[in-house]
């Protein structure tokens, strides 16, 4: 059984956190996450996002979504699940590029949503076919999210 563990760091916040947790074990079941794992969703202000995406990423400016995987290895005692990262997002980025995108803000927080646990899970879109591979995935589970809710 995975263990997935919501904070906002707004307050109040105005976004459905079970929801976001529901998507979450959605994503880690049809990847065939089969072990017990942990995984941390943080909600953060942008500001907060600035700095990280600054002291972490050596970027100016926000960013809409940050994954950061536990350092490799990940040693855990075998009755203890496997701690899988953290993956921070900015709703107020999400509110912007939904608007530029042409979707609503609940499909952009669930893109990045998926898009940060991918990125866990060893995904990523460095080059153009990896990236072509994770758009894909990241399509097919959000589809067959919204076909079971």
């Amino acid at each position: 059984m995975s263990s997935i563990q919501l904070t906002s760091h707004r307050d109040p916040e105005p976004l459905d956190l079970a929801a976001f947790e529901k998507l979450a074990a959605f994503v880690l079941f049809r990847e065939d996450i089969t072990y017990d794992v942990e995984l941390s969703i943080a909600i953060v202000h942008i500001e907060e996002m600035t700095e990280l995406n600054t002291r972490y990423r050596g970027k100016e400016g926000p960013t809409d979504v940050l994954s950061f995987g536990c350092d490799d290895p990940c040693p855990v005692d075998s009755d203890e699940p496997v701690t899988l990262g953290d993956v921070v997002i900015a709703p107020d980025i999400a509110l912007s590029q939904a608007e530029e995108f042409g979707h609503t803000v609940e499909q952009e927080l669930n893109l990045l949503l998926v898009h940060g646990i991918l990125h866990l899970l060893g995904y990523d879109h460095e080059e153009d076919d990896a990236a072509e591979v994770m758009q894909q995935r990241e399509r097919e589970l959000l589809s067959a999210y919204a076909d079971q809710v």
